[in-house]
């Protein structure tokens, strides 16, 4: 295994096997307020919601994880079986690994398996060029989402992990010509990796035409740390140092939530493990929330062990709505939603709370 697909293999390897998570879950500091009385029966709560378009049977989806080498095959199977079967979303990893090497098998496995809606995934940094690499253009995101059966593709802006990263791409200008020159061609969101989207930068991303964002703030996996473990296997010091000097760097997940609220759609992510954490982002202001390494090891096993996970996760947010008074997605999006801690710090430092 070599380049891109020991890359790809690794950042599972390290996610599962090291402690990268961002050191404070700002999730956490949010709490909604209980409804003694609900006057709603728990069974009779809705959980569905329309998000681009699609209908889900939650606002939840799965982000993108993985894919470009042979264990992500089985991963990304198991992942789009059990999104099919219970109606939610599901996004693929960076098919960079597709486009680059013709390596698509661990992408078209999740194709006509009956997700309602899938989203795609090429990186900002591919879409100017690199060095000695030439740059994606509107034909290879078309190749990127038939290989897929994608509804929509995600730019990701990844540039914190390219710093980090020790073979990492870092010219970035002209990336906002080339999204919007993209996204006027076919529909595209703007994803984060981790480090979350200011107001700023979603309105100039708003002005390029993409349909929405996923915010992905810190909460969650540090990629800036998953770079520092791999730096020190590749016995990179300096790239380790930087790794771990911005292993917190970004803004808290539901800070971003708030900030980059410009009139788009948001996906939540970055942090998201369970359902009450789900409805929290809900109530927040986001459409849908997002979660990765929630379900990686169940995908790991099997399509029935991810989509038990995910039944779980579902029925939390069931609970966290009854426990609410929300009959239905719209009526928990209209919930009070209490900043305590760290988080409200950075709410009333910036003015979004």
């Amino acid at each position: 295994m070599k380049g891109i697909e020991k890359r790809k293999a690794d950042h599972i390897q390290v996610s599962l096997e090291e402690d990268v998570s961002s050191g404070h879950n700002f999730w956490d500091d949010l709490h909604l307020v209980h409804d003694s009385l609900p006057e709603v029966d728990l069974e009779e709560i809705d959980t569905a919601t329309v998000l681009f378009g699609k209908k889900l049977s939650a606002p939840l989806m799965i982000t993108a994880i993985t894919g470009g080498y042979a264990e992500a095959e089985k991963v990304n199977r198991n992942l789009a079986k059990a999104c099919a079967a219970l109606g939610i979303a599901l996004g693929v990893g960076s098919q960079r690994a597709a486009m680059e090497r013709g390596d698509r098998s661990s992408y078209e496995v999740i194709r006509d398996v009956g997700v309602p809606l899938v989203v795609g995934n090429l990186g900002a940094p591919q879409l100017i060029p690199q060095a000695h690499k030439e740059a994606f253009g509107v034909e290879q995101a078309r190749q990127a989402m038939e290989m897929v059966g994608a509804d929509i593709m995600a730019v990701h802006l990844n540039y914190l992990q390219e710093a980090a990263q020790p073979e990492g791409d870092t010219r970035a200008r002209g990336c906002l010509d080339a999204i919007k020159a993209l996204a006027r061609e076919i529909p595209c969101i703007a994803k984060e990796t981790g480090a979350g989207i200011s107001r700023e930068t979603a309105l100039r991303l708003k002005g390029t035409g993409v349909v929405g964002f996923d915010i992905s703030g810190t909460s969650g996996t540090s990629f800036s740390k998953v770079e520092a473990y791999r730096s020190r296997q590749m016995k990179n010091a300096r790239r380790e140092a930087i790794g771990r000097t911005f292993g917190e760097w970004g803004i808290p997940a539901p800070i971003s939530v708030r900030m980059a609220q410009v009139g788009l759609p948001l996906i939540a992510s970055g942090g998201i493990a369970n359902g009450l954490q789900a409805a929290k982002s809900i109530a927040t202001g986001a459409q849908c929330a997002g979660m990765a390494r929630a379900v990686l090891r169940d995908a790991m096993i099997s399509a029935e062990a991810a989509e038990e996970r995910i039944r779980t996760i579902i029925e939390e947010l069931r609970v966290a709505m009854f426990l609410t008074g929300s009959s239905n997605v719209q009526q928990l999006a209209g919930k009070r939603v209490i900043f305590t801690g760290l988080a409200r710090e950075w709410g009333l430092e910036l003015g979004v709370i």
